[in-house]
């Protein structure tokens, strides 16, 4: 599979499912020799999170009890162990609102460097249990990934991306999104969930195959 393929992954750095996709799809593309150009698009599972986020126990008893998000914790660290990803739920104080998390990601997506973007927030929020709703957070986010401080701060304040990040979640919803994580493969193939490697790479092997018998032009 010698062709750069394009991969747009509609996702939130909340959300442990779209950490474990990522992780999975990664396998996957080693596995079958392919490298692809990902672009990551904006989809807040809280849009209506206030700004300064909620404590995270509060919240996750509210959605689901204490006993049940105890339980779904435990069996998502479980899971993120076999993908090599150390949750870290028992010392995650907040649920953050991520608009300026994906304000910074667009800045990221312009300038270059998104997909080291998205990992460390991935990993700032799930294994460092840090509020990546902060703005100094993102910043030291951006700054260890080659984004001048000065512009990540800029970045996370500008009302336009995040107007930008609003607008690219009305496109998610008008393409019929309504969970994360959500691939769309050369804007043709669509996959949604964290499907396990194998899974993939039976699509990415399938979706190889119909490009090259499709007619060039």
């Amino acid at each position: 599979m010698p062709d750069l393929l394009k991969i747009a992954v509609y996702s939130d750095v909340i959300c442990p499912w779209c950490f474990v996709g990522k992780r999975r799809l990664e396998r996957a593309l080693r596995e079958v020799a392919a490298e692809a150009s990902v672009t990551w698009l904006p989809f807040e599972l809280n849009p209506d999170m206030p700004p300064e986020g909620v404590e995270r126990a509060t919240y996750r008893a509210r959605k689901f009890g204490a006993e049940r998000s105890a339980e779904l914790d435990a069996n998502m660290t479980k899971l993120g162990g076999e993908e090599g990803i150390a949750f870290a739920f028992d010392r995650m104080a907040r649920t953050p609102n991520t608009r300026k998390a994906h304000a910074l990601i667009a800045h990221a997506s312009r300038v270059g460097g998104a997909d080291a973007v998205v990992e460390a927030l991935f990993r700032a929020y799930f294994e460092e249990a840090l509020d990546i709703g902060s703005e100094a957070v993102l910043a030291d986010v951006a700054e260890r990934h080659g984004i001048a401080r000065a512009d990540a701060l800029a970045a996370v304040a500008d009302p336009k991306l995040r107007d930008e990040v609003v607008a690219r979640e009305g496109e998610a919803a008008r393409l019929g999104v309504s969970g994360v994580p959500f691939f769309i493969v050369e804007d043709q193939w669509a996959i949604s969930g964290a499907q396990p490697s194998d899974t993939w790479v039976d699509a990415l092997r399938q979706i190889a195959s119909q490009r090259q018998e499709a007619p060039a032009g």
